[in-house]
């Protein structure tokens, strides 16, 4: 099944990338009085200027595509420190990293888990939590994103 966000990405990948950016993943966000389209592109440096370049770019095709109907927000912004991560290969890139992941539906009786990153097995994605080891299948995982290491060396201080 085909769904809004894989068609926006189709569209939109490539797009970002001829622009001489790297697509690193995207968001639509629906709701009855604010829909948004958050983009998230890389680049060695990443300027406010690639954004806007990409922003006025992508809000041009959107336009002509007609693709969301309704009212909404784009924003197109670097994946910063607390980077999402939206592939296997981006999950694989952060082995070793921590990490908080929320999933689609409860496992064990919660969505929310927070540990380091084992890397990936197949279509599955490998995290050791304080109390015990996970495999989670990618497509039952609604958001993960990096923690930066100055945030969790923190944490051990206190």
């Amino acid at each position: 099944m085909i769904t809004k966000e894989d068609t926006l990405k189709e569209l939109i990948a490539p797009v970002v990338c001829a622009l001489g950016c790297i697509f690193w993943g995207l968001e639509y966000l629906s709701s009855r009085r604010n829909n948004v389209l958050r983009i998230y592109i890389d680049k060695d440096p990443i300027t406010v200027e690639d954004c806007e370049k990409v922003s006025r770019q992508i809000a041009s095709l959107l336009d002509v595509e007609d693709l969301i109907t309704n009212e909404y927000t784009l924003e197109v912004s670097s994946p910063g420190m607390d980077r999402p991560l939206f592939t296997l290969d981006q999950y694989n890139q952060y082995k070793g990293e921590k990490i908080t992941l929320r999933l689609r539906l409860p496992l064990e009786g919660r969505r929310n888990f927070k540990g380091f990153l084992g890397g990936i097995e197949g279509e599955d994605i490998l995290l050791t939590t304080e109390s015990k080891e996970f495999i989670f299948p990618i497509q039952i995982i609604e958001k993960a994103n990096v923690i930066p290491s100055f945030e969790y060396s923190c944490e051990a201080k206190k």
